[in-house]
């Protein structure tokens, strides 16, 4: 893999994933809403659009030509009811399957891993949003996807993780710098391929 789509770049996790990928020497094209957003160390290596994920012109012109793709959409701290991410990536697919991409990672909530009745009530509304996108990303097994489904996103050094398929590994929180790794490089790991990951830091 050479070229990688990323959306949500200048978000927390979405910082540390473009981070990786530049470190890898990947060629990253990115779709942003605010150029300024992005770390001044890596404008220069990236290429970037100006637009918005809810437009499917601007997600086609941003995955046209690239190898893979990773998305790390969020709401920052809106808690509130939206659409806006599950739109986002219906278009991304659509684009996706125009233009013959095949793995892609997003980053969804361990919330996902409860029972609906369990999720706290604050996050109702953006748990039911990440499964409108963890239903569109599973429905199509012509691509390589793989649903991220992480605990409580620390800003802490990296360290050990765990990683299971299709529950959590236990523990609830994960390292953004872990996070960011991982979802760049399980795009090359086809045994991550079609599944649902557990992703969290051991506990020190």
């Amino acid at each position: 893999m050479e070229k990688v789509a990323i959306f949500g770049a200048t978000g927390m996790t979405g910082v540390c994933a473009l981070d990786t990928a530049v470190k890898s020497g990947l060629k990253i094209k990115l779709l942003v809403r605010e150029p300024a957003k992005i770390p001044e160390a890596h404008r220069d290596k990236v290429e970037f659009l100006v637009g918005d994920v809810t437009n499917l012109d601007d997600v086609k012109k941003t995955v046209k030509g690239q190898d893979g793709v990773i998305v790390v959409l969020g709401t920052r701290n809106d808690l509130n009811a939206t659409t806006a991410l599950s739109t986002g990536l219906k278009n991304i697919v659509k684009a996706m399957k125009q233009y013959n991409v095949k793995p892609i990672s997003v980053c969804l909530s361990a919330f996902l891993f409860y029972e609906p009745e369990k999720v706290p009530a604050i996050f109702k509304e953006i748990n039911a949003e990440h499964k409108r996108m963890h239903d569109v990303l599973t429905a199509h097994n012509d691509l390589d996807w793989i649903a991220v489904n992480p605990p409580h996103i620390a800003d802490q050094p990296r360290s050990e993780y765990i990683l299971k398929h299709g529950e959590s590994p236990g523990p609830r929180v994960i390292s953004k710098y872990d996070l960011g790794d991982f979802l760049v490089q399980c795009l090359t790991k086809p045994e991550h391929y079609k599944k649902v990951v557990g992703i969290a830091n051991v506990p020190k």
